[in-house]
């Protein structure tokens, strides 16, 4: 399987992200780490340049992204619209295609009936000076190759959606070197999903560990269809300080037919009966905490257990708002440390 163009999590880690992007070189890191993953492999940055050299050889597709002005959406809007049709039109690259071919054919291991999500991974996407979630495509529960190779494509063009160019222009990024890798991974068929903080998403305390989780997949979760459990741990002695169990009328669960998710709802005899045990609780939190340490700073963590009970880790990003506003200063730095004093008492001298 050995190409340019794919590249298996094992052997990728965070010093990756320019040709894996950071959601594919995240995972990587934590398969290296030995932290359980669903097996997948990423469609590379070389990809996606050689991808869009064929439909923009000169870079006027970047060059234009740069020329928008921020929140200008209705012309953002019209450039980005025509910008994912160029790509959505584009012959795809035979070599690429193949390699990709071949890809899922080890992912799958002959399993014709094995399903994989395709996940966008841009370059800028999971850092820890932005954050990207949400803004590009992902596609679950797809069978066949034919099927991958369509929807790497769309992924590939959803780098130019309006809510991602727009997010981009806000931050005045640079076009130039920004990519997508894509991950193609086994899909996880979950009995539950959600999302742990290795530190309070609301007050920022690095002493907890906050579990939030609903039935079937976390996209249920996502889309706000659910008010999810939430579950809060003490980091150092693992006991359950909190939880709040919610009314979970509706979950995500696969479509086995036609693929993709179908909304269904719960059991009513269950909606409000927890949709974790004390025990997956501690070991989530265990998890949590492990990440955390390999990473050396709090994480933003998406995870699932299987109708198996198996606990997997879909995703493990650098927690940014309480880390921003860490390294916010106070005050700024004087020359004379009196200055401060003064400043503070000032209207008493």
């Amino acid at each position: 399987m050995a190409s340019p163009f794919v590249r298996p999590f094992g052997d990728i880690g965070l010093g990756d992200r320019p040709s894996v992007g950071g959601k594919g070189a995240s995972l990587g890191e934590l398969t290296r780490a030995g932290i359980a993953v669903p097996p997948g492999v990423v469609v590379t940055t070389a990809a996606f340049e050689r991808f869009l050299a064929a439909l923009d050889g000169d870079g006027t597709i970047r060059r234009e992204i740069e020329g928008l002005k921020a929140d200008d959406l209705p012309t953002i809007t019209r450039a980005s619209t025509a910008i994912r049709q160029r790509l959505e039109d584009t012959p795809f690259p035979e070599d690429i295609g193949a390699a990709i071919v071949d890809a899922h054919a080890a992912l799958c291991g002959g399993d014709g009936g094995m399903t994989v999500a395709v996940r966008s991974s841009a370059t800028s996407e999971d850092s820890e000076d932005a954050s990207f979630a949400g803004l590009q495509d992902t596609f679950l529960w797809l069978r066949g190759a034919d099927a991958v190779v369509r929807h790497v494509r769309t992924c590939w063009a959803s780098l130019y959606s309006t809510e991602s160019v727009n997010y981009r222009r806000r931050l005045a990024m640079r076009e130039e070197g920004l990519a997508m890798g894509v991950v193609v991974q086994q899909m996880v068929d979950a009995r539950c999903s959600g999302v742990m903080f290795t530190r309070s998403p609301t007050t920022g305390d690095r002493s907890v560990i906050v579990i939030e989780g609903s039935y079937g997949l976390g996209s249920c979760i996502v889309s706000g269809e659910v008010t999810p459990d939430r579950y809060v741990a003490n980091k150092v002695t693992g006991d359950i300080k909190d939880r709040a169990v919610s009314q979970k009328t509706m979950q995500h669960i696969p479509d086995r037919e036609n693929g993709g998710v179908l909304e269904v709802p719960v059991a009513a005899a269950r909606q409000t009966l927890p949709c974790l045990t004390d025990a997956e609780i501690s070991t989530l939190a265990a998890i949590g905490k492990r990440v955390e340490r390999h990473y050396g700073k709090p994480q933003d963590i998406e995870w699932s257990i299987s109708q198996t009970d198996e606990i997997l880790l879909l995703q493990s990003r650098p927690e940014t708002v309480w880390a921003h506003r860490d390294a916010t200063p106070i005050a700024r730095v004087a020359a004379n440390p009196l200055e401060h004093v003064f400043a503070v008492f000032g209207g008493n001298r």
